[in-house]
């Protein structure tokens, strides 16, 4: 079971905006392919939680951006749970920049509400689900986690 979950990708040319940097959009998207395909990792796919009766949707996005990304840029985005508490699950990410100088680029949160997928409505999170996940409850235990992978 891996706590903080790494996804490292280049950016393509179509993720920058206007302004010649990534999209505000494009940190959107990743942070959800990230979360979809750690809790995928460890078992956790869309069909698992079907069966289960529950899904996820987004109650909130907050992201804190600290340095533009550009294309060609290899950016890793590291990402785990803080917290589950009844029906929701409170996740973390860090952007880092990869190879060139490990700089953080962004730092964000999403606040998930798990929901039945047949009446929409919020349900508690499976227990099934809670016990599969370590929890890090903030960043400085997330980046010793990192430290200590090597990453």
């Amino acid at each position: 079971m891996r706590a903080v979950y790494t996804h490292a990708f280049p950016v393509p040319e179509s993720a920058i905006d206007v302004n010649g940097h990534v999209s505000n959009i494009e940190y959107v998207r990743w942070m959800q392919d990230a979360a979809t395909a750690h809790t995928a990792s460890e078992g956790w796919t869309l069909e698992r939680y079907r069966e289960s009766r529950a899904v996820w949707v987004v109650r909130t996005h907050t992201i804190e951006y600290l340095r533009p990304a550009f294309a060609g840029d290899r950016l890793e985005l590291h990402t785990w749970i803080a917290s589950v508490r009844d029906c929701q699950s409170r996740r973390m990410y860090l952007v880092t920049r990869g190879e060139k100088d490990r700089v953080l680029i962004a730092r964000a949160e999403t606040l998930w509400i798990c929901v039945d997928p047949e009446t929409g409505r919020p349900r508690r999170v499976p227990e099934e689900f809670i016990g599969t996940f370590d929890l890090v409850a903030d960043e400085a235990s997330a980046r010793s986690i990192l430290e200590n992978a090597g990453s």
